[in-house]
């Protein structure tokens, strides 16, 4: 059983919480709130992003490449990785 799926309502919930937090951002610029106000939002759900994408790879490189069952799973993991992070870091 891969780790988001054991892990799927703790996701679920920080995925909802980001979500809530972006809708934050929206109001603030509706309602015309100051630029600063709008930017410590924009902050804070970057931060919960890359919170959330930060475990999301160590689970990752954890089940799919330490704890792989043999070499092919090894690699097939380590390269999914490698993939993700060249998309993450652009």
């Amino acid at each position: 059983m891969s780790h988001t799926i054991r892990q799927k309502d703790k996701l679920i919930a920080r995925v909802r919480r980001i979500k809530g937090q972006l809708e934050g951002v929206e109001r603030a610029l509706t309602s015309q709130s100051a630029c600063a106000e709008v930017l410590r939002q924009l902050a804070a759900a970057r931060g919960a992003m890359n919170g959330l994408t930060a475990e999301l790879m160590e689970d990752h490189l954890r089940e799919h490449v330490l704890e792989a069952a043999n070499d092919d799973d090894r690699r097939r993991g380590s390269e999914e990785l490698i993939e993700v992070l060249r998309t993450y870091v652009k």
